[in-house]
């Protein structure tokens, strides 16, 4: 049996969508920063600097209105994992993304209204929106605008640590941003994640009658 479900209204679709565009400019733009000298194949300096600048600005703009309408929505809610049976849970998703999806085994998690992400999905979005978009955003406007940072931090000249801090935290929400793309693929088809971020609605076939993240969470309620 399909079931088909709308959860994710336009405002979510819209920041969605901005912010992957968004970051394909930051990654691009980031690189010829870096290596701007060394290749014609990159962009000039001067341009991929206001590029940058530009999407970084963008960025945050677009992640002060994603906060502002999971607040006002209580979409962020979906991003709290529950604490009791955690471990179990993560250890169910881990599996079958190491070893169940290449055996055609079915989603131990299937997407619900009531819970939108698998516990993986919850526990590395929480960190990733919640704690990491926050950092690139604050040290990427502080290096823009350095008279704002602070002189010293952790023994070196206040530019420096932000610098630092941009550039790593940049560098691991690129491989998150491509491991994101990687495992939508595991849908009911190789599309259909991507297509519930256009249309809003998400479908997916139903092979059991229960599901292991509710029956988790009962187990542990009667304990």
């Amino acid at each position: 049996m399909k079931i088909k479900m709308y959860l994710y209204p336009l405002w979510l679709r819209s920041w969605h969508w901005i912010n992957a565009a968004l970051f394909f400019v930051l990654i691009a733009t980031g690189i010829s920063l870096h290596y701007s000298a060394t290749s014609s194949l990159y962009l000039s300096f001067e341009t991929a600097i206001v590029a940058h600048n530009a999407a970084g600005i963008l960025l945050t703009l677009n992640y002060i209105f994603y906060v502002l309408f999971n607040i006002i929505s209580g979409n962020y809610k979906q991003y709290i994992p529950p604490i009791k049976g955690m471990t179990i849970r993560l250890f169910h998703q881990g599996k079958y993304y190491v070893w169940g999806v290449f055996r055609g085994e079915d989603h131990p998690y299937h997407t619900s209204e009531e819970q939108k992400f698998n516990p993986l999905q919850q526990v590395s979005y929480f960190g990733i929106m919640f704690f990491m978009m926050p950092l690139v955003c604050i040290s990427g406007t502080l290096l823009m605008f350095p008279e704002l940072a602070p002189e010293r931090f952790l023994g070196m000249g206040g530019v420096w640590p932000m610098a630092i801090l941009h550039i790593v935290v940049g560098y691991f929400l690129s491989l998150f941003m491509f491991g994101h793309i990687y495992l939508a693929t595991h849908g009911d088809t190789l599309l259909s994640n991507f297509k519930s971020m256009f249309t809003g609605f998400h479908e997916h076939e139903v092979h059991h009658k229960h599901d292991p993240f509710f029956d988790d969470i009962d187990k542990h309620k009667h304990h």
